[in-house]
């Protein structure tokens, strides 16, 4: 495991009313949190950096007003980047929208 030094002056944590432990704590979570918001880790690795089980990573989450979900509506509404095409059924006579192996 690599160790990390990590230099703030005396001012910083009095004015954060915060021990170094548990600075450094939140400092883990805070980077997790974001990393995770910006999609550059996953949950799994997220809840690693910061320290928590994946369990405890969520309820950060949520106590940090973050989605635990990386999907955003187009993604869910269209999987596999797909965008729906209008088809017509010549034995129905009428235009549909279809995604390629489901039908909306």
């Amino acid at each position: 495991m690599i160790e990390l030094k990590l230099q703030v002056s005396e001012g910083v944590l009095a004015s954060l009313r915060k021990a170094p432990d548990e600075f450094c704590r939140e400092m883990r979570l805070a980077a997790a949190i974001k990393w995770y918001e910006m999609k550059q880790v996953s949950q799994g690795r997220a809840a690693e950096i910061a320290g928590l089980t994946r369990s405890e990573f969520i309820d950060a989450l949520g106590r940090h007003g973050v989605t635990p979900f990386q999907y955003d509506a187009a993604e869910i509404e269209h999987p596999l980047g797909t965008r729906p095409t209008n088809v017509v059924f010549e034995d129905f006579g009428d235009t549909r929208e279809a995604v390629p192996g489901f039908w909306v």
